[in-house]
């Protein structure tokens, strides 16, 4: 008889952490199936065969790039009937955190399932989806700054990443902005589109919800560069910093345009490197769209009604 869920992870998620989490989670749930990674990408290819197999769960066993491989391939196979779930045993667990699953396994309450928003996601004409959220601009550089230190994980890995890019990759571009038709023109340090609570491990949007159909946004115009380090240990604590050049909102729909080559992350991923061509990014809500685990006493906000996983 085949399981009823299919985990696939990533050996080299979490520093090396996921293959002791593996072998611990192998030892407490018989009837699962297990599929290792081998190569970037490889997530989303056996997330869409395991959703062609008939598998009613399929879980990402990692950090955020291994949730965004697997939801990626679970939306590419048209089948909407297939259960997420992210367990966390990556460097950073993002989207695991926002569905109430940062502590797991020690999480012993009941699970449950939500219908979540996800962002479609369009870049210079390619596509993919984001689960928690898009960074453009210095977020993603500081992402790139992330895959260089090896030896950190978790807040400090990011702090550091923040750190590094501030000094390295500070640049802010002439770029139009429009959110739900609201058009702005002018220097842009970073942008964030997120439907989730935390990006890098920063909770930069302690309101967000998983499915009310709108995306969570923060620019950061024409900061100077010596203001960042000040604001880190704020942005860590999960306070936002009060500053004319930073602004918030909602939104279901965000366009970037700009002549200058951008750094786009999708949850954590880098979709595209700065270069010297212009750059063009689409970020749409798509409500309700792909039906998510979660544990809703530990989430830290509540999603809309929940149903018990059949």
């Amino acid at each position: 008889m085949r399981p009823n869920t299919c985990v696939i992870y990533n050996p080299a998620a979490g520093r090396g952490r996921a293959v002791l989490a593996v072998g611990r989670l192998r030892r407490r749930f018989s009837g699962v199936e297990f599929r290792p990674t081998s190569h970037s990408g490889h997530a989303i290819e056996l997330a869409r065969r395991a959703a062609s197999e008939g598998f009613a769960r399929v879980v990402a066993a990692g950090g955020d790039g291994t949730a965004h491989e697997v939801a990626n391939g679970l939306l590419a196979s048209g089948n909407r009937d297939v259960v997420f779930a992210a367990w966390p045993v990556g460097s950073m667990n993002d989207y695991a955190f926002t569905c109430g699953l940062a502590n797991w396994p020690v999480v012993r309450e009941p699970l449950t399932v939500v219908t979540a928003d996800v962002l479609r996601v369009r870049v210079d004409g390619a596509e993919c989806y984001a689960v928690n959220g898009v960074g453009v601009g210095f977020n993603g550089a500081v992402t790139v700054e992330s895959q260089h230190l090896h030896r950190l994980r978790g807040h400090a890995l990011y702090a550091s990443a923040f750190l590094l890019a501030a000094a390295r990759r500070f640049s802010k571009p002439v770029v139009r902005v429009e959110l739900d038709g609201m058009v702005s023109v002018g220097p842009l340090l970073a942008l964030s589109v997120s439907v989730g609570q935390r990006e890098g491990g920063f909770r930069l949007f302690p309101a967000a919800k998983l499915d009310d159909g709108l995306a969570d946004t923060l620019r950061l115009g024409g900061i100077q560069r010596y203001e960042l380090p000040r604001h880190l240990p704020g942005l860590l604590a999960g306070r936002l910093p009060t500053h004319p050049q930073l602004t918030t909102g909602r939104c279901t729909m965000a366009r970037l345009t700009s002549d200058a080559g951008i750094c786009v992350h999708a949850d954590g991923e880098i979709i595209r490197r700065p270069d010297n061509a212009p750059t063009n990014v689409q970020i749409e809500v798509m409500p309700r769209h792909l039906r998510v685990e979660v544990c809703p006493t530990r989430m830290p906000t509540v999603c809309g009604p929940t149903r018990g996983r059949g």
